[in-house]
């Protein structure tokens, strides 16, 4: 099997683990240059290393467009370094680890919140009403105005209300997660869909390269073959 040097560590590896400095794009070249002055077209350098560049390649990038690299384009970097798939259902994950109190809280706001408890409380509103003016008339337990009824109706709204706000606050919680998540997974795709313009502009240029070349070589035959016809005639 044959080996190279890396350029990089020094190592010696196989050919299948290294890249040649003429197959890399110019960007990421740069970078190898600025810290390796003496890397050219014709040395080698490890994937692994080529792979550390191309994370700084990225964020290079991100840092021109954004102005700065945060903990969520790091994620995606590394997403793209380690070939990691971000478009996964992120749902489970913003329910796994939710606090007794929190269950409580969203079940609480998901009936408060449906047509079923609004037509019982009205029920229940009636037939308490019902009871201590017909019933019970005689000696109502909670006779009219009903101070006892709005005094159930108070400590009720009054628990009720923060209950939902920590509900609400989950809602906008998990939205923010979804937004970031939704970044992330945007954010990914242009990065790699600008890679790919790039390898494909860098393949095109080697290959006209490699075209020019060619006919080069062919244009040299032509001649040879042109001259030794012209001594075969005389």
């Amino acid at each position: 099997m044959k080996t190279e040097t890396c350029f990089v560590t020094q190592k010696k590896l196989p050919l299948s683990k290294l890249t040649k400095g003429s197959l890399i794009r110019s960007q990421i070249k740069d970078l190898i240059v600025k810290d390796y002055p003496d890397f050219t077209e014709d040395s080698y350098i490890s994937n692994d290393k080529l792979k550390d560049y191309r994370k700084a390649y990225l964020e290079q990038i991100i840092r021109q467009e954004y102005g700065e690299v945060d903990e969520l384009e790091k994620q995606v970097v590394d997403a793209i370094h380690s070939n990691q798939i971000l478009s996964d259902n992120i749902e489970p994950d913003l329910d796994e680890n939710l606090s007794i109190g929190q269950k409580i809280a969203d079940n609480i706001a998901e009936v408060g919140g449906s047509w079923s408890f609004i037509i019982f409380f009205f029920v229940f509103l009636a037939l308490w009403m019902c009871i201590n003016v017909w019933v019970l008339a005689t000696k109502p337990f909670d006779p009219y105005p009903f101070i006892l009824l709005n005094l159930m109706l108070s400590c009720l709204a009054a628990i009720q209300a923060p209950i939902i706000m920590m509900s609400q606050n989950r809602v906008e919680q998990k939205d923010r997660k979804r937004s970031e998540h939704d970044y992330m997974i945007n954010l990914k795709a242009e990065l790699e869909i600008r890679l790919l313009h790039e390898k494909i502009d860098h393949l095109m240029v080697n290959q006209s390269k490699r075209l020019m070349e060619i006919q080069e070589l062919q244009m040299d035959y032509l001649e040879e073959i042109a001259k030794k016809k012209t001594k075969a005639r005389k």
